[in-house]
């Protein structure tokens, strides 16, 4: 966002329309989908000035995405004149936690590194799979999921937002 909107943060992107009545797909990095006050609106980007939304339903797909049905986006063709751009919101209309913990939904927007440290790609979002958590990995081949376990992690880095991984080989 210019620099005259600094109470907005990016925190989603809209990935691509979805059906035919205007509903999209949106991707949350920066935030978790439950931390956005859903009273509030969201801001989309045209022309270099925010234009808000408000969110008439929403469903959770997976734990960083979901569908949403934004206020004025009513067909196909008005989804698809989202689909790609940022999403932004007010710090006003984000819950943050207070503990300060670092959580897998965190993770979104950070970089993979092998053991070696050789970039693998950008986390996207995780998949809370019982006893093998998987993070999504968007890499030059495509996305793959990545298992998450402690035993595979070797280091977080949450001033450069990086998580280094061994990578079970063939994986990647």
């Amino acid at each position: 966002m210019s620099a005259g909107n600094s109470d907005l943060l990016k925190v989603a992107r809209v990935l691509k329309s979805n059906g035919t009545e205007g509903e999209v797909l949106v991707s949350f990095r920066e935030i978790s989908p439950e931390d956005l006050n859903l009273e509030e609106p969201v801001f989309i980007e045209f022309d270099g000035l925010p234009v808000p939304f408000f969110i008439e339903s929403c469903t959770p797909r997976g734990n960083a995405r979901m569908l949403m049905h934004l206020t004025g986006v009513k067909n196909l063709k008005d989804a698809e004149e989202l689909a790609g751009r940022d999403v932004f919101a007010a710090k006003s209309a984000i819950e943050t936690e207070e503990d300060g913990e670092l959580d897998m939904d965190d993770l979104a927007g950070w970089t993979l590194e092998d053991a070696d440290g050789n970039k693998v790609g950008e986390i996207t979002g995780w998949e809370d799979i019982p006893g093998n958590p998987c993070l999504y990995v968007d890499t030059p081949g495509g996305q793959v999921m990545v298992p998450f376990h402690e035993d595979l992690l070797l280091s977080i880095d949450e001033k450069s937002g990086t998580v280094k991984l061994q990578i079970p080989e063939g994986l990647v």
